[in-house]
């Protein structure tokens, strides 16, 4: 007989324990969580979808998406989007997976519906009395059912995809023991039990939220509080309410949470986090130690990327040590650092961080060009740069691609980002590369202010901590620096998108 192993093994807790509560919905338990999830599965086989099906999923965070998200990965293969996608970004997404089917709240996103094709089933979604969900199929779509499946450990779980930025997104394929052993590295690194709470604040879009807010907490048979996205106004306030244990965020959300706080003190000082993980890009030094000052409790650096099912190095929780310009050692990971020819490097060598573990995808979707690339003799070579410490403890030094190359002298943007940071007026920062006639590249950076400074002084306050061939040439002053879906900062297009030729 058959054992599969799937994501419904990770619904670790008691059968009345609360897994799912949100100020939008009542609490589901452990229990009802489980039985919901298998309904749905065995609704998606009555529909003629099974494993193998990429199905796209279209909604924003709540414990419906959580729900749905966990019933498709377990019938066939989410597709999770973003639902501020235009409709040609959904084609887009569509095409590229062969999607089969949409699953979306009734009268949500007319763009996810515009985009589909004729040949898409179009699932919505529907609540009983019970407060269970349940899949109406579009009224004129027939339906062939097929035979009621589970996935096992080696089927795909999910399609997500890499960020795109300069080239067409690769489709990466994390099968259910990826996320498995991603969810219980995260279990083990952080001490999870039962009876921590996590506050989701990243989209279940992203490998961040799915998994190191999620699914790690499931497999420690904690609570998930899923408020309706991200919204700073209201985080204190559902801190307030729901009393979390820890969340994880972008250093973006960290910001604005802190920017918050001291308008919140009274809950801050009664409600103390176990700890705070952050994740998806460098979270600045200066931020972590305000961060640190008002909340009181331990700011966690870690170090995640979509190909290795999100976790790949922490620094552990107090009393162990953490190393606060470091992103810690690898949990179940195995971490080093390879040259450009794929040979490891000893302690301290600078060059490209890889990786390897059961977390760790085994390529991309129909990509030849880019595995032959990125996984080299069982390695992932993330595009990272960094080195390891005598401890073991890695420290990145940034994106290999994001590294500015001024005529041969080469600057870590992350560097200047911090000692900017460390100005009273700046409140955000971002060097990158700019096009040079004679240096191939030059420096500028684009900061936001919280008080009045002129590009003069900026100048001066990096001159004081920086060699000089990394000073920025110039400074643009914004009212925002510009983001992603995910909140990531767009390091490598500021040029273009500041017209910088």
């Amino acid at each position: 007989m058959m054992i599969f192993m799937n994501l419904l093994n990770l619904l670790l807790g008691a059968d009345e324990d609360i897994a799912l509560t949100s100020n939008e919905r009542s609490a589901v338990n452990y229990k009802q969580l489980r039985e919901n999830v298998v309904e749905l599965a065995e609704q998606l086989n009555s529909f003629g979808l099974g494993l193998g099906d990429r199905i796209a999923i279209t909604i924003a965070n709540s414990p419906e998406m959580i729900t749905i998200f966990l019933a498709t990965t377990i019938a066939a293969t989410a597709c999770p989007l973003n639902p501020k996608y235009k409709q040609e970004e959904f084609a887009f997404y569509y095409e590229d997976t062969q999607a089969k089917a949409l699953i979306i709240l009734p009268e949500t996103i007319p763009d996810a519906l515009a985009a589909c094709t004729e040949a898409m089933k179009v699932i919505t979604v529907k609540t009983r009395e019970s407060g269970a969900l349940y899949f109406e199929l579009t009224q004129d779509q027939q339906s062939w059912g097929r035979e009621i499946a589970q996935a096992s450990e080696n089927d795909v779980a999910m399609i997500l995809h890499t960020s795109g930025t300069t080239s067409r997104p690769k489709r990466v394929p994390i099968r259910h023991r990826n996320l498995i052993a991603s969810a219980r590295n995260f279990v083990n690194a952080y001490s999870l039990t039962a009876s921590d709470k996590t506050l989701l604040v990243m989209p279940l879009f992203h490998i961040h939220g799915l998994v190191g807010c999620m699914l790690s907490t499931f497999a420690s048979g904690g609570t998930v509080i899923c408020p309706p996205g991200f919204n700073a106004l209201e985080f204190w306030k559902l801190v307030e309410t729901f009393k979390p244990t820890w969340y994880s965020a972008a250093p973006t959300m960290h910001q604005m949470v802190l920017s918050r706080a001291k308008r919140n003190l009274e809950i801050v000082q009664a409600n103390q986090f176990r700890f705070i993980r952050s994740s998806s890009a460098p979270l600045p030094a200066v931020v972590l130690e305000q961060i640190e000052a008002t909340l009181n409790a331990p700011v966690i650096q870690s170090y995640s990327m979509t190909e290795a099912a999100h976790l790949m190095t922490t620094n552990p929780l107090p009393p162990k040590t953490r190393k606060l310009k470091s992103v810690g050692y690898g949990f179940g990971v195995d971490v080093a650092i390879m040259d450009s020819d794929g040979n490891l490097l000893p302690t301290g060598s600078l060059g490209e961080v890889v990786v390897k573990g059961a977390n760790v995808i085994e390529g991309y979707e129909n990509n030849p060009q880019a595995n032959a690339t990125a996984f080299v003799n069982g390695w992932f070579r993330t595009g990272d740069q960094g080195f390891l410490d005598e401890d073991g403890y890695l420290s990145l030094t940034g994106r290999l691609k994001e590294l500015i190359n001024r005529g041969g002298e080469k600057i870590s943007p992350l560097e200047v980002d911090d000692v900017l940071l460390r100005h009273p007026a700046v409140s955000e920062a971002l060097a990158f590369a700019v096009p040079h006639k004679t240096l191939g590249e030059d420096i500028h950076a684009a900061v936001v202010l919280k008080s009045t400074t002129d590009e003069q002084e900026l100048r001066f306050h990096c001159s004081q901590m920086l060699a000089e061939f990394k000073v920025p040439a110039k400074f643009h002053i914004l009212e925002e620096l510009p983001r992603g879906a995910t909140g990531k900062l767009q390091r490598l297009n500021m040029a273009t998108l500041l017209k910088i030729k």
